[in-house]
């Protein structure tokens, strides 16, 4: 039987394995024969890849097998070539000592995986938080046409009669409980009311955050972001996606042309009109190093500064995504941008065509859900990025999840030297705290925990929620949960355990939050400031061997994304030589 290549308009990176008579080409089409593909399937049609971070471990994502055979019914049906290829997927609510630790190794096990193997397109399959990400970014380094489809948020939770949000709820009840209102049975009961369904937190944490960046910046289909993960129109979406990743092959549609800076803007902005999470900032500036595109913290406040937050969404506001979904979703709110001049309308999306094109006619079918401007939650929404002594590098801060009251604030610091420094004295009645005080948390960035952890959302010391204190200022260099909220005051840098100024904080020191003058200062002399960090020495060694040492030598600090200073810029797709 003779091979000869249907008509492409150009010859696909697939063909390198499968196009040809060779030894090398049988090697590789008679491999994977095996599977019971016919031999007109390798024929020169476009071989997409369903890059699955489906898991039993990710539960967020433990329904996204079915999802991708709508996937692939879609690529089938379009005339291309489907192959499911598992890759790394690091779980939010599993992963130690946490997800954000293995973000960079799935992003770069994504981009060998993409450039090692015969696939001419990319359908990014994801959901919990560092999956959205890392597969993202990996397809960034790659630039092999992608497209990204999410599992979706999970449905509503009830609880006697109240929503409650999966993230969310779980700090406020844990704060109930050491505030006497609330009983362990009770929280135990509520438990599984909060993940009923397959899918996603349902607030607007990091998952749908992400999800609804990949929309802004032009990587979904338009309505993605906000469906549920049950409902049969994600199951549509899927096969859409599968439907068109053929069409961008044929187009040559590549995340480098997707993603531009322009694309970034929108995204920003975006970010700021719906509370999402302070993790899309690390995220998105990873995102963007990865192509080239010169974003910056001072970005994020320059462009979210006047965007109001009309998302009236947990943890910032009342209702949750299903509700944000029937009434009209992402599409919705871009809208709105663009209608204030907030969105750069020409932008390029994965439906080959401007992302206006796609929002213009969308409609708003609950003005509770997607407020109007002059009811936004916060009219000056989007990231706060604090600078001063305490953060030469920049801090930031969400303020749609924050106290008004606290917006401006100065107090007294109470210093735990690490978390588990925190978890051994927060309970203890003796300790010298009340609600005028500033929390302080030290070594829980980048390198410090490792990995950045979630634990910036500090929970108050019982004794003081017991006085019906449900706020504080709390400073750290970790981050925080999306689901999570207060005033919080996150991604200090350059963080404690490299010596950064937050490590020479001492308990008794006064400290100056001043949101709107975007500055967070340290209330000591530039004298002592600097006599404490000559001072300064770090007090654990690095990890001996493996990946742990690998990311401690390697990660560059929050302010540029927390990514690997290797692995910055776009390394392309060449097909490796094949050994065989």
């Amino acid at each position: 039987m003779s091979f000869e290549p249907a008509e492409w308009p150009r010859r696909l990176r697939s063909q390198e394995w499968y196009g040809g008579v060779s030894r090398d080409n049988i090697y590789h089409r008679g491999w994977l024969k095996n599977q019971g593909y016919p031999h007109d399937l390798f024929d020169g049609r476009p071989v997409i890849g369903i890059l699955n971070t489906w898991s039993e471990l990710t539960p967020c994502n433990g329904h996204l097998r079915e999802l991708a055979e709508k996937v692939k019914a879609g690529i089938w049906e379009a005339g291309g070539f489907p192959v499911e290829v598992p890759v790394f997927s690091a779980s939010e609510n599993t992963f130690r000592p946490t997800a954000m630790m293995y973000r960079n190794l799935a992003a770069m096990a994504v981009e060998e995986t993409m450039r090692a193997q015969p696939i001419d397109g990319a359908v990014l399959l994801v959901g919990c938080d560092k999956t959205t990400p890392s597969l993202m970014m990996g397809a960034a380094s790659t630039d092999i046409p992608s497209i990204v489809v999410t599992g979706g948020p999970m449905l509503n939770g009830w609880f006697r009669g109240e929503r409650v949000g999966s993230g969310t709820a779980l700090w406020q009840m844990s704060e109930d409980i050491k505030a006497g209102k609330m009983t362990q049975d009770e929280f135990l009961e509520a438990e599984q009311a909060m993940s009923r369904s397959s899918g996603t937190c349902n607030t607007m944490g990091t998952a749908s955050t992400m999800a609804s960046m990949a929309e802004a910046l032009g990587m979904a289909l338009s309505g993605n972001a906000a469906i549920p993960g049950v409902d049969a129109r994600r199951r549509v979406m899927a096969q859409l996606t599968g439907r068109r990743i053929v069409q961008m092959v044929k187009d040559d549609l590549k995340p480098s042309d997707i993603l531009t800076r322009d694309a970034f803007e929108n995204a920003i902005r975006c970010n700021g009109a719906i509370g999402g999470s302070t993790n899309a900032v690390l995220h998105v500036l990873a995102l963007a190093g990865r192509v080239g595109v010169d974003l910056s913290l001072s970005d994020w406040d320059r462009l979210g500064r006047d965007v109001p937050t009309i998302l009236n969404l947990m943890p910032s506001g009342k209702y949750l995504m299903e509700e944000f979904f029937y009434a009209g979703g992402l599409p919705v709110v871009l809208r709105r941008l663009g209608e204030a001049g907030m969105l750069h309308k020409d932008a390029l999306t994965v439906s080959g065509g401007r992302i206006w094109d796609e929002v213009s006619d969308a409609v708003n079918w609950n003005d509770d859900v997607i407020l109007p401007v002059e009811r936004a939650l916060t009219a000056s929404g989007g990231i706060a990025v604090l600078h001063g002594n305490l953060a030469p590098s920049g801090a930031v801060l969400k303020p749609s999840a924050a106290s008004p009251e606290l917006m401006r604030h100065r107090g007294r610091a109470v210093v735990f030297e690490d978390i588990d420094d925190y978890k051994a004295r927060i309970a203890d009645e003796d300790l010298d705290i009340d609600e005028t005080c500033v929390m302080v948390l030290k070594n829980c960035g980048p390198r410090g925990y490792p990995g950045m952890s979630e634990v910036g959302n500090m929970g108050l010391p019982p004794k003081v929620l017991r006085r019906g204190i449900t706020d504080m200022v709390r400073i750290s260099d970790a981050r925080m949960s999306g689901t999570a909220y207060g005033t919080v005051v996150l991604h200090t840098a350059p963080e404690a355990a490299v010596g950064g100024p937050l490590a020479v904080v001492r308990s008794g020191d006064m400290i100056e939050l001043d949101v709107p003058g975007r500055r967070l200062h340290l209330d000591i002399t530039e004298t002592e400031l600097q006599d404490r960090l000559k001072a300064w020495t770090r007090s654990e060694p690095p990890p001996a061997s493996g990946y742990a040492r690998l990311f401690h030598d390697h990660v560059e600090g929050a302010e540029s994304g927390a990514d690997f200073d290797f692995l910055k810029g776009c390394r392309g797709n060449e097909v490796p030589k094949d050994s065989h």
